[in-house]
């Protein structure tokens, strides 16, 4: 039995999600179904994140087991030739048997991107989040270096969320501008439901003087939801890389 291991990219704006469901296009969704045409087996995949519908990602990780012995490059060929355009397959390799893409990932980071013009730019559609109001990217990632560090970051999660332990460690978070790009940068050890939208959403209050700039680690110690900012949309999401 062999273990594979495969790095995705992909444009979430189709799609609800990484994880299967029924009723609704997903991005595992069609992978599966990809694997099983070209396998002729019925795979199941594990994801390294359940990124949520019109969320993007530059890099994702997954894994699925199988006695096929189909080498790594002709699976990337064949499933690129079965999935849809706005699904790519990066690059497919064997790794040990105990392998999961999921619980064996030591960081990840994810960026937003936001535009920030008063003129929307259609070429972007669904890639950013288009803000039309001027960003100070200096004050911003001033800010953001409040949420590193090791916290209890149940402020920054969306209800809904079945998780228990809500303590999470940040590594590093910066806003930084090139041109009309502004972008939103966060690395950690895992992320709950929505943080990273509402880290984004609680920088735009702080730029709108709605929050103080160095009221940060005071919403953090609060653990009240109702302090931080609001959820951003998910268009200027990507998961950006997965580290093991």
């Amino acid at each position: 039995m062999r273990n594979l291991r495969l790095w995705l990219k992909y444009n979430g704006t189709a799609y609800h999600g990484w994880q299967i469901q029924d009723n609704a296009d997903t991005v595992q969704g069609q992978l599966e179904s990809a694997i099983e045409k070209i396998f002729c087996e019925k795979i199941s995949v594990n994801g390294c994140s359940r990124t949520d519908a019109g969320v993007h990602a530059n890099e994702f990780c997954c894994n699925f087991r199988t006695e096929n012995p189909m080498p790594c490059a002709t699976v990337v060929r064949a499933l690129n030739a079965k999935l849809p355009l706005d699904i790519v397959v990066l690059k497919c390799e064997e790794v040990p048997f105990e392998f999961h893409a999921r619980f064996d990932t030591k960081s990840k980071e994810y960026i937003y991107k936001i535009w920030n013009s008063e003129l929307r730019n259609p070429f972007l559609l669904d890639t950013v989040f288009q803000y039309k109001y001027k960003l100070d990217e200096t004050k911003l990632n001033k800010a953001a270096k409040d949420f590193i560090g090791t916290y209890d970051f149940g402020a920054f999660c969306a209800s809904g969320s079945s998780v228990q332990d809500t303590v999470r460690t940040v590594f590093d978070a910066s806003v930084s501008r090139e041109g009309d790009m502004v972008v939103f940068r966060v690395s950690g050890d895992g992320f709950l439901y929505n943080m990273v939208r509402i880290m984004v959403g609680t920088l735009i209050y702080i730029n709108e003087g709605k929050i103080k700039e160095d009221d940060i680690k005071n919403i953090i110690l609060s653990l009240d939801r109702n302090k931080a900012g609001k959820t951003v949309s998910p268009e200027g999401l990507y998961l950006n890389k997965v580290n093991y």
